[in-house]
């Protein structure tokens, strides 16, 4: 992992959840005004603690509509002797937030409350105090996602349909080496990730729950939002965590059009 990964996960999370600065004049309020007035910071802070290792959880409260199309993404550049593969963590050639061939909504990828957690390892006296690594990911996220995935470290399950109505799955847990630079690859019956075409992100219920993806020097389980089984420990270097309500666009690999109106 390097300091070039590190800087361009962290240059596009902030490209997905920045905002532009803005300025008021600042005017007093009656005592009336001020007691029928209620308001919620735009950023929470959180403190926890798990496993030895402290988390700070900055999370933006916000509600955001994206379509967006990110091509040739590699996160975790470096030799891996167990399974080097295409020689990095995550290898996605295509992630698309939307798509042009459906309805307007599904033009739209529905974000809320995008996240930076940081990770420290527990210690008495500031001066052991170290650093491990971070997470970015979202609370919820709803609609469909194209994908293109050829190397993958991480925990993740999509369930597809086939043309005759039975199910797939794919499920990185298959794998002997724990999801480490998986290529996809499973005992059939199953769906490979060269299969993935894309995904359907939450369901009647809400969005899904659990997409983050972490930057750390050793493996660290991470904390779990209630309501949800506790997620599989991160391992060291880049991780993708993604499991919760997740659908098969297709079984074919065919990754849907998201391009703009009027193309």
């Amino acid at each position: 992992m390097t300091f070039t990964t590190l800087r361009r996960l962290l240059s596009g999370a902030a490209l997905l959840c920045g905002m532009h600065a803005a300025s008021a004049q600042m005017q007093p309020m009656s005592e009336d005004e001020l007691s029928n007035t209620r308001g919620q910071g735009l950023v929470t802070l959180t403190n926890t603690s798990l496993g030895g290792y402290d988390f700070s959880k900055v999370a933006l409260d916000a509600d955001i509509s994206l379509s967006a199309n990110i091509r040739n993404m590699r996160l975790g550049e470096y030799t891996y002797s167990l399974r080097n593969g295409g020689g990095a963590d995550l290898d996605i050639p295509l992630m698309q937030f939307g798509r042009s061939d459906g309805t307007e909504a599904q033009r739209l990828v529905q974000i809320s409350n995008p996240y930076f957690e940081f990770v420290y390892k527990n210690a008495a006296d500031g001066a052991s105090r170290e650093a491990i690594g971070l997470r970015f990911g979202f609370e919820s996220i709803s609609g469909d996602i194209g994908l293109q995935v050829k190397t993958l470290s991480g925990s993740m399950r999509v369930t597809g349909t086939e043309a005759d109505g039975s199910t797939l799955v794919l499920d990185s847990r298959t794998d002997a080496l724990g999801g480490k630079r998986w290529d996809g690859s499973c005992t059939a019956p199953c769906l490979t990730l060269s299969q993935l075409g894309g995904v359907t992100a939450g369901d009647a219920s809400g969005g899904s729950r659990d997409f983050w993806v972490s930057l750390l020097k050793t493996g660290v389980q991470f904390p779990t939002a209630a309501g949800l089984p506790a997620s599989d420990p991160a391992q060291a270097g880049v991780w993708l965590n993604w499991r919760d309500k997740l659908q098969a666009l297709n079984t074919s690999g065919i990754t849907p059009p998201n391009l703009p109106k009027g193309r």
